[in-house]
């Protein structure tokens, strides 16, 4: 371990200078020589450690994401290539290249911190030895030593003898006690945090070798820091652990706020939002909006729990709109309603075909009467008038009678004009 960690030597000065003034700032308010000085000076080397990856982190959650975008090919590949592995295996490696995708992008924070976590065990590790290392002199290195967290110093180790933990002034049993757990808690916060992971962020739907890498490092990862860990001076064990929490704590924000499509946590995250949605009666925040947004767009691609969500959605009385907005069912109905109705006072009703036949058969009589009494007027009008127009003489009966009823017979029908009649001269014979 002490060769592998001065092969990192030339980033021990930054790294000792930021623990110093870190400690200069705690050392004001605990005290310069106490374990809760330095001890907090090593955390919060982490958390800006961890803040500074955080670019890192956002790669590695896109590269995530682009891996859960890739199922649906990765399953096609492998139910084409079912009995050859060895071809199933050389698709997805083109598939990776084609996409530019990385599996091993889960790995990136832990690869970017070690140069860091190593070069912090050789700084603890030249403090155990009493040795200055970068800008710790011998006034820090002695206040170092005498440092203790929960009984153990600083630089104490779970293999240390009796006589080298008498040396900083502690006690073996306390040093392994402390030691041994914090080895417990750095494994256990280690596989809970990958564990959280492969249960609730990941799409059992389809298996992957990305999967199974997973899985692999859910077990291996915990069994390599606790062997390793009983070499770790108690330092290093408190920046593990603390690294350990603080990306236990990342990822489970993300998780419960950007879950990974088809996994668990989106279900949870669906239905909690199901809730919000029917408590408010609308869709608040941008982030929400666009996460509905993305799902309306996927049309008949939606997974089974974005499925669920717009039935949900449906059963509260909610439609989802393309903009990420909800709006109330019975408002899509009247709308759809009055749509109907106005379209039923644009079209004629329809009718059958025996009203069509005798409409128009009423039209062809009301216009034959129409002609009819038209006619009829004209010769009324056409006719001389005289002196004896005034007496009204009764209708010639069976239509034989004078001009009118030959007249009536001309225009086609059995009417008689109604009317005086022409009076006969004198002088013509009875």
């Amino acid at each position: 371990m002490d060769t592998i960690a001065s092969l990192f030597s030339f980033i021990t000065t930054p790294v000792s200078w930021v623990i110093v003034q870190f400690h200069t700032v705690y050392g004001k308010i605990f005290g310069p020589d106490t374990g809760w000085a330095w001890g907090l000076s090593i955390v919060s080397l982490v958390v800006l450690i961890r803040i500074c990856l955080i670019p890192l982190f956002v790669k590695q959650i896109k590269s995530t994401r682009n891996m859960q975008a890739l199922q649906p090919k990765m399953k096609a590949i492998q139910e084409r290539y079912k009995s050859d592995k060895q071809r199933q295996s050389e698709e997805m490696m083109k598939l990776y290249k084609e996409t530019g995708t990385n599996p091993l992008s889960s790995c990136l924070p832990i690869l970017a911190q070690s140069p860091f976590f190593f070069a912090l065990y050789h700084v603890l590790s030249s403090i155990a030895s009493g040795q200055t290392i970068g800008v710790i002199d011998e006034s820090l290195l002695a206040s170092a030593r005498k440092a203790h967290i929960f009984g153990a110093p600083l630089a104490s180790k779970f293999t240390d003898s009796a006589a080298e933990v008498a040396a900083l002034d502690a006690d073996i049993t306390a040093v392994r006690i402390v030691t041994a757990i914090m080895i417990i808690l750095m494994s256990a916060s280690q596989f809970f945090t990958q564990r959280q992971l492969m249960t609730k962020n990941v799409d059992l739907s389809v298996k992957t070798p990305y999967m199974q890498q997973q899985k692999m490092l859910m077990y291996i990862f915990p069994v390599i820091f606790a062997v390793m860990g009983i070499n770790f001076p108690v330092g290093v064990l408190v920046y593990w652990l603390t690294t350990n929490v603080w990306t236990m704590g990342q990822q489970m924000y993300v998780i419960n706020q950007n879950p990974t499509p088809g996994s668990k946590a989106q279900d949870a995250y669906l239905q909690r939002l199901l809730k919000n949605i029917t408590a408010h009666s609308e869709v608040r925040g941008r982030r929400r909006k666009n996460i509905v947004k993305v799902i309306v767009a996927k049309g008949s691609d939606r997974n089974e729990q974005e499925r669920r969500f717009f039935t949900g959605l449906n059963k509260a009385g909610f439609a989802a709109q393309a903009d990420g907005t909800v709006i109330k069912s019975d408002t899509i109905a009247a709308e759809a309603e009055a749509a109907g109705a106005a379209a039923k006072r644009q079209q004629p009703k329809r009718q059958t075909k025996s009203q069509r036949q005798s409409g128009a058969q009423q039209t062809k009589g009301t216009e034959a009467d129409e002609s009819a009494e038209a006619t009829e007027e004209t010769v009324s009008d056409s006719e001389p008038k005289t002196s004896l127009e005034k007496k009204q003489d009764t209708p010639a009966k069976g239509g034989t009678q004078g001009q009118g009823s030959g007249r009536s017979r001309a225009t086609g029908g059995n009417r008689q004009r109604k009317g005086p009649q022409r009076p006969k001269h004198p002088s013509s014979k009875k």
